[in-house]
């Protein structure tokens, strides 16, 4: 007991605090030294962080963007609150994958989905309020009483140009977004022309004329005079001097009308996003609204579209499956032949046969293109005796053609993962089978294939995936084209979903429809699911069996 006595003793006299400090070693051993590195870094990346959040939550609100307004917000605090926390350590590695997550895939998706459900596109490619502000332009002329007023060419904080105008000994400025207003402490030059304004930059006339691109822009730069629209806005047409300049429609914001001042029509807003007049005929500016099904439905029941487009539908299916097919088997074969131990500078052959795999698909697409020319192609030359062979103008030669570049393109990855899908397998089946007499045929057939496809089966969905949607080579060999005959659609026989959407959403150029192009999307999206879903689950049956 004495024993046991002294050592309990021992350890209390190590654990309490000495008298007058605040442990065993008194009063240093809690002194506090200032914050860590990794503190300081953590704060410094909070605050670029932050500072991005909060710019886009300005953009947001000036853009009057609510729910991205309200997106960025919420997840602004989100990020707060996980990383300054101490009890969300698991959340800390989790935020930085789920946010990229929610940007790039889920609020890609959803955007294009609210899309789908609009008219948004040529026509309709803004809001209510930007319609009537671009048809009030189309409609300016100048005021045949307007006085001309002495202005110079002005640019703010921020790079934005603008105009000081002189009016009656009064200073105004202002921008395209910015109405005329009382600019204090102005200087006013020998001619009139505003020389010096407080917290704006004078643009030199000399600059104006010597840059043709500011010069348009000087030219096409409307100032409103006030926030009414249809008080019209200042203009120059040399830079120096300006007028104001009404437009002959006139806006009536509390009807929702614009009536024409010179033939007394009056065009009212409908609900399709157009200003529409009794007799039908209606403006050409509108501005985007929600449609409900109207694309999905437009998609299969438009005669100018649904034609194209199951066309292309039909090709889209066959020339993925195709392309899956041809390359896998062909990458297969060569696979067999050269894992064959007999086969001689096995190893040089291989990195032969995978050298256009090494190939940019755009570079390869751009290579056979000029081969498959029908004037000075290679192809003809050399292997037709130099016959006129339209390979890109005929739509079957331009589907085969595009086959063939595709197969070149792609037999090499398969040619890969087949060869070390065959040296993987379990050599004991192979010898079994031998033994009880099965020929090459039938221990292909029923032992190398079923195990070949429990490991080549993923890659061959997503490889399908992939080729459904291969926009590069169909764009660069043959652009969709040839064009379908008697057809207004700008659709070709080569074109495949992906590249339809391309041409209908008018990148490209021509009438853009955005509306239906994201409609459009969102079916391709589902169609590659359930695809992959159903072959998915025969894959696991088949891990199953074998």
């Amino acid at each position: 007991m004495t024993v046991q006595n002294a050592r309990q003793q021992d350890r209390r006299t190590r654990v309490e605090p000495a008298a007058g400090g605040d442990g065993p070693t008194g009063s240093h051993s809690r002194r506090w030294h200032g914050p860590g590195w990794g503190f300081l870094v953590k704060l410094g990346l909070m605050a670029v962080v932050n500072a991005f959040g909060i710019a886009l939550i300005i953009s947001a609100y000036r853009a009057e963007s609510w729910l991205i307004f309200g997106i960025a917000i919420a997840l602004l605090v989100l990020v707060d609150i996980v990383y300054f926390a101490k009890r969300a350590l698991p959340l800390k590695y989790l935020v930085p994958g789920l946010l990229f997550l929610f940007v790039f895939q889920v609020f890609a998706l959803g955007y294009t989905a609210y899309i789908a459900f609009t008219n948004y596109g040529s026509g309709h490619a803004g809001t209510m309020e930007q319609a009537v502000e671009a048809t009030l332009i189309q409609g300016e002329r100048r005021v045949e009483d307007s006085p001309t007023y002495p202005l110079s060419v002005v640019r703010d904080f921020a790079g934005a140009l603008g105009f000081a105008v002189n009016e009656d000994g009064e200073v105004l400025v202002g921008t395209e977004t910015e109405p005329l207003g009382p600019a204090g402490g102005a200087e006013v030059a020998g001619n009139g022309a505003p020389e010096e304004v407080p917290g704006w930059t004078i643009v030199p006339r000399a600059e104006v004329l010597s840059d043709p691109a500011l010069q348009e822009e000087v030219l096409s730069l409307r100032v409103p005079v006030s926030d009414d629209p249809n008080d019209g806005s200042i203009r120059t047409r040399e830079g120096t001097t300006g007028g104001i300049y009404e437009s002959t429609l006139q806006w009536d914001p509390e009807a929702q009308t614009i009536t024409d001042t010179q033939s007394g029509t009056v065009y009212s807003a409908s609900d399709r996003g157009n200003f529409v007049a009794e007799d039908g005929t209606r403006l050409p500016t509108g501005w985007y609204v929600p449609v409900g099904f109207d694309n999905f439905v437009r998609a299969f029941t438009d005669d100018a579209l649904a034609a194209p487009l199951l066309q292309v539908t039909v090709w889209t299916f066959a020339f993925a499956g195709l392309t899956v097919l041809l390359s896998f088997g062909l990458g297969l074969l060569l696979a067999i032949v050269y894992n064959d131990p007999r086969v001689r500078a096995r190893r040089l052959i291989r990195m032969l046969f995978i050298l256009p795999y090494a190939f940019p698909a755009f570079m390869s697409a751009l290579l056979w293109r000029g081969m498959f020319n029908a004037e000075f192609g290679i192809i003809n030359d050399l292997f037709f005796f130099g016959a006129d062979i339209n390979w890109l103008g005929d739509p079957w030669l331009a589907r085969f053609a595009l086959l063939w570049m595709n197969l070149w393109l792609t037999y090499p990855y398969w040619f890969l993962v087949c060869t070390g899908a065959l040296q993987s397998l379990p050599s004991d089946a192979i010898e079994a089978a031998t033994i009880d007499g099965a020929g090459r045929w039938r221990r292909f057939r029923s032992i190398m294939l079923p195990l070949l496809l429990v490991s080549t089966a993923p890659l061959a969905i997503a490889n399908f995936a992939f080729s459904f949607n291969n926009f590069t080579i169909v764009y660069m060999l043959t652009d969709g084209g040839p064009a379908f005959r008697g057809d207004s659609s700008g659709l070709g026989a080569t074109d495949i979903l992906i590249t339809a959407i391309y041409q209908i959403s008018g990148v490209s150029g021509g009438a853009a429809d955005y509306g239906l192009a994201s409609a459009l999307s969102i079916i391709v999206f589902i169609v590659i699911g359930l695809i992959s879903a159903l072959a998915f689950r025969r894959t696991r049956k088949l891990e199953e069996i074998y």
